[in-house]
């Protein structure tokens, strides 16, 4: 896949309305709808703002949970418009429909400088079917269409992908910046390149690991989808997470990295305990041999210093998936052990999203690190080296 896209930067917005899809997907309270995080919200910010800043209208729209097609109130983006207008100390005009009446009127009266929120994306139907006749009503509000919502641009959407056949499309600078930092340590990295891949399951690392046993020098592996590694090599893994149908694979991969030169760390030991308990306590085995009812909860002290060594000379960290139960204090050792390692080490180190991002801001790394991705299965998606829709629609440089 092309990752040299053109940019806002590379377009002439002046006087013109821009449609830019945001990810203002953000966690509230269930009860009240406040914004618990505005993370989201903020990294929007200087992309909306050098869009103002050039004398563009600004048509922003996000989605927010999964209404599945129709209007629910507790899932309004009007608790967004406020945050946002709080932030940018503006207002922010609000919609109270997507391509209806209501948004027609206002992106027609919007002025140069000026912003606007549509309401949540997912109350229409054609949203998530890529329907073009939502696209091109979409489409129809602006001039230009900038994509600045990483975190979705592995879904063909109408507003990720739709819209880009209706108008000139360009990425904001969340996306330029993923785009520039993972492409390069994918397609051209500074070496040795070492994977980190964790969480819980194999089977939704597959496509992951097959393509990085083609680019990196090492791959270690931890959380849960270990204890699968190690019963197909024949271990004893006790009430460990267990993804039987895939012993196969995994003794694969296994072979895979063995021909082409690639270092597979796999844990040596394991902290197991008997319940899946923040209290539950913890004892000391061999990953090969967990005893009947206990279960592996975090790699071991030889396994880290293994790990925390592999990554002690790397040009380059890909960090994907936690290597134990990071939300229990007594098993977060493995992943607090690396993700110093990271922070300490002079390589690009660059964390995908969803949980790895979650637990190296809880454990305070996330300023430390080259860069922490914005998307959790779009960043997947990219590791596999697979073509993100939302990606592939934008203008090649």
């Amino acid at each position: 896949m092309n990752y040299n896209k053109k940019t806002v930067q590379d377009i002439n917005v002046k006087g013109k309305k821009v449609l830019l899809r945001c990810d203002f997907n953000v966690p509230q309270d269930m009860q009240t709808q406040a914004i618990t995080d505005d993370k989201r919200i903020r990294a929007a910010l200087p992309t909306i703002q050098y869009l103002l800043d050039q004398g563009a209208g600004v048509i922003a729209c996000s989605h927010l949970g999964k209404p599945k097609g129709e209007r629910k109130p507790e899932l309004s983006l009007a608790p967004v418009a406020q945050r946002l207008g709080e932030l940018l100390e503006r207002p922010v005009t609000f919609c109270s429909d997507v391509v209806g009446p209501d948004a027609k009127a206002k992106a027609a009266a919007l002025q140069p400088g000026q912003i606007m929120l549509l309401e949540n994306l997912r109350f229409e139907p054609g949203e998530t079917k890529n329907d073009p006749e939502f696209a091109g009503a979409l489409a129809s509000l602006a001039e230009v269409y900038v994509s600045d919502a990483f975190g979705t641009v592995h879904r063909a959407h109408a507003s990720t992908e739709g819209v880009s056949h209706f108008l000139p499309a360009v990425s904001g600078f969340l996306i330029a910046k993923e785009l520039d930092i993972m492409g390069k340590a994918l397609a051209d990295p500074r070496r040795p390149l070492v994977a980190i891949l964790g969480g819980a399951k194999v089977s939704s690392k597959i496509g992951v690991i097959n393509h990085l046993l083609d680019i990196a020098d090492t791959i270690i592996i931890g959380g849960g989808m270990a204890y699968t590694f190690a019963k197909a090599q024949g271990g004893n893994v006790g009430k460990s997470l267990l993804e039987g149908d895939w012993l196969d694979y995994c003794n694969e991969m296994i072979q895979k990295a063995k021909e082409k030169g690639v270092k597979l760390l796999l844990p040596a030991d394991t902290l197991a305990a008997d319940e899946f308990s923040a209290t539950a306590r913890a004892e000391l085995v061999p990953t090969m041999d967990i005893p009947e009812g206990y279960m592996g909860m975090d790699i071991g002290p030889k396994t880290i210093l293994n790990y925390t060594d592999a990554v002690k000379d790397a040009g380059t960290v890909v960090w994907n998936g936690p290597m134990g139960v990071f939300e229990f204090d007594a098993f977060a050792e493995g992943t607090r052990t690396l993700a110093r390692a990271l922070a300490e080490s002079s390589a690009i180190t660059i964390v995908g999203g969803g949980d790895s991002a979650a637990a190296v801001e809880q454990l305070g790394f996330a300023d430390k690190m080259t860069h922490i991705s914005t998307g959790g299965g779009a960043s997947l998606e990219f590791l596999e080296g697979k073509e993100l829709p939302g990606v592939a629609c934008l203008l090649d440089h």
